[in-house]
C-alpha cells in the first residue's frame, strides 16, 4: 500500500476523492495529515483539527474486500477494524452506532465512507492528543502513523464480516443508551428500542435505518 503524510491538507477525504475521480491514484492508497483545515465530519459538519490528532483517508479495491461484507456495512466494518486495533493497543474505545468511537460516554473520533467506482474510500479522524470542549481523547499514548501502520496489519488480516459482526453487536448493547441523528425526521431518535440487523442496519418502528455515512 502506498502511504502519502501531509503536514497540512483541507481534507484528506477530498483530497482523496478528487484523485480517484482524475484516476491520479490507484488503491490501495493512504494518505496521513498532521492536521486538517477543513475535515468532514458528521452529517457534512466540520471535523475540528488539532495537531497531533490523527487524520486518515484509505482507499482500498472494491474486490479486494471480505466476500461477505455487505456494501452498506462498508463503514461499520473499517471502524470496527480500527476500535479492534485501539483494543488491542489497551484502548477502552468503543463503536456507537453507526460508526462514532467513543471513550466511555462521550465522542472521541467518527468514520465516513464512500464506494467511487470500484473503490472504496474510508475516511477515520480521532482525537489522540487533543479534543474540543465535550468530546474525548483516545485513552493512550501513540503515534500517528504507528497507529497506521498497526491499522494496516490489521486490514490485511481480511477478517470476514460475520466474525467483525459479532463484535459490534456487542459494541451496539452499550449505544442502547443513546441516540443517533435522523436526517430525514430533523430530530434525534433514541436507540433504545432498536433492533440490530445482520448488515448492522437497525430497525426502529418496522423501518429499516440504513447507515450511508
Amino acid at each position: 500500500m502506498e502511504i502519502l503524510y501531509l503536514d497540512e491538507i483541507d481534507s484528506t477525504h477530498k483530497y482523496l476523492a478528487s484523485k480517484l475521480k482524475s484516476n491520479s491514484i490507484k488503491s490501495p492508497f493512504a494518505l496521513l495529515a498532521k492536521r486538517q483545515t477543513s475535515g468532514i465530519g458528521s452529517r457534512g459538519d466540520k471535523w475540528e483539527s488539532f495537531d497531533g490528532n490523527f487524520f486518515l483517508s484509505i482507499s482500498l479495491d472494491l474486490d479486494s474486500l471480505p466476500k461477505d461484507l455487505p456494501k452498506v456495512s462498508i463503514s461499520i466494518y473499517f471502524s470496527m477494524l480500527m476500535q479492534m486495533t485501539l483494543e488491542e493497543l489497551g484502548s477502552l474505545v468503543w463503536l456507537k452506532w453507526p460508526n462514532d468511537f467513543y471513550i466511555g460516554d462521550k465522542k472521541a473520533g467518527g468514520a465516513i465512507g464512500t464506494i467511487i467506482e470500484k473503490n472504496v474510500l474510508f475516511s477515520i479522524g480521532l482525537n489522540l492528543k487533543k479534543a474540543p470542549l465535550k468530546f474525548a481523547t483516545i485513552d493512550i499514548n501513540i503515534d500517528p502513523f504507528e497507529l497506521l501502520q498497526k491499522y494496516i496489519l490489521k486490514i490485511k488480516q481480511d477478517i470476514f464480516w460475520k466474525e467483525i459482526f459479532i463484535k459490534y453487536k456487542i459494541q451496539f448493547k452499550k449505544a442502547r443508551a443513546f441516540s443517533y441523528y435522523d436526517q430525514k425526521l430533523q430530530k434525534r431518535v433514541s436507540l433504545k428500542d432498536a433492533t440490530l440487523l445482520e448488515d448492522a442496519t437497525i430497525e426502529i418502528d418496522k423501518k429499516r435505518i440504513l447507515s450511508l455515512r
